[in-house]
């Protein structure tokens, strides 16, 4: 499901406008990416969590080249589903 496909399902539930409700599905994204730029962590009650995870240093590999490169520590967005939705999720898709 695309995001123009989730705004046409809510402006047909709703009866709101679609320019509407892409104006707020676009500001609810970008107050989650501010949030996570923050350092801050979104927690959404019944729907999961966007998160800030750290990855440890590690080495890879270039194969092509055949070095070895060393990947820094560093921070990625990440999702958490809440228990009732993954719950919900096992229900429905079999």
């Amino acid at each position: 499901m695309t995001k123009a496909e989730i705004v046409a399902e809510i402006a047909n539930k709703t009866g709101i406008e679609k320019v509407s409700i892409q104006a707020t599905v676009e500001a609810f994204m970008d107050s989650i990416k501010s949030s996570l730029g923050k350092g801050e962590n979104v927690y959404l009650r019944g729907f999961g969590s966007f998160i800030i995870k750290q990855r440890a240093k590690k080495t890879g590999r270039n194969i092509s080249k055949n070095t070895t490169i060393i990947i820094p520590a560093h921070k990625i967005p990440s999702f958490k589903p809440a228990k009732t939705f993954v719950t919900e999720v096992k229900n429905k898709v079999k």
